[in-house]
């Protein structure tokens, strides 16, 4: 007899995932979702050139972030600060930050994972939310 919980696995294999253009710098490949059965989290990977950075923005959910390759800085709560390969960070809902490329020329990596699954991000400078997640997910390359 098949167990249950076998039967509910999925294998994500992120070449294989569909990826969406944040900027012509920054490429976003969300890994699990509410559409896949999870129901208190969503992850992906975020890619950057060298130089490219995130405008500042904000979630409605605590969101942790793991440099996965290259170095990184996190800017919020007005200080930077420097990250790479496998440090981490946790960030409160609703606070702003950005995450940025430390290195001009070397790409950089991250995975997130948010704690909900109906994610939005709302813009600092314009305050436009979008949901980012999900069966609601605003192509990555509208606006942030």
């Amino acid at each position: 007899m098949e167990n249950d919980t076998q039967a509910k696995i999925t294998l994500l294999y992120p070449d294989r995932l569909p990826r969406y253009a944040r900027s012509s710098d920054v490429i976003t490949t969300p890994l699990v979702d509410a559409a896949l059965g999870s129901q208190g989290f969503v992850s992906g990977y975020t890619e950057f050139a060298g130089g490219a950075a995130l405008p500042f923005h904000s979630h409605n959910c605590a969101e942790s972030v793991v440099v996965i390759e290259g170095a990184a800085i996190v800017d919020m709560l007005d200080e930077a600060h420097p990250l790479r390969a496998q440090d981490a960070t946790f960030i409160p809902a609703n606070v702003p930050h950005r995450f940025r490329n430390a290195s001009a020329t070397a790409p950089m990596k991250i995975l997130w994972i948010y704690g909900r699954t109906d994610v939005t991000r709302t813009m600092t400078e314009t305050g436009e939310t979008q949901f980012i997640t999900g069966e609601h997910r605003t192509p990555a390359s509208s606006k942030g």
